[in-house]
């Protein structure tokens, strides 16, 4: 019965935080079309590369647990698996960085 608490606490921390952000943002529309500005500001565009970056990330991401878990046989298992995760992750998005720049040039 008690670990039925933690689950539910969990989707009503997101829920909530998800209310609060749509209805601000709501209320941030509405106060700018009262003043007569236009609320096109917050469409952006989206980026052309955006795929190609998330997946170079999630390809770090999984490098990072592949050596984690090959780490872990000589460090402590969680400090391998969060380091190596975060480094590769790392590494990814540089990665993705100028790959993606490189690619912008040529356009």
């Amino acid at each position: 019965m008690e670990g039925i608490f933690v689950p539910i606490g969990f989707f009503l921390a997101i829920f909530a935080i998800l209310y609060v952000y749509w209805t601000t943002r709501t209320k941030e529309r509405l106060a700018l079309i009262e003043k007569g500005a236009d609320a096109s500001i917050f469409k952006t565009e989206p980026s052309k590369y955006a795929l190609l970056k998330w997946g170079i990330f999630l390809i770090g991401l999984s490098v990072g647990v592949i050596t984690g878990f090959a780490l872990a046989n000589v460090v402590n298992e969680v400090v391998a698996f969060f380091t190596m995760i975060f480094f590769f992750g790392g590494v990814g998005l540089i990665i993705a960085y100028f790959v993606t720049s490189k690619l912008a040039k040529k356009e």
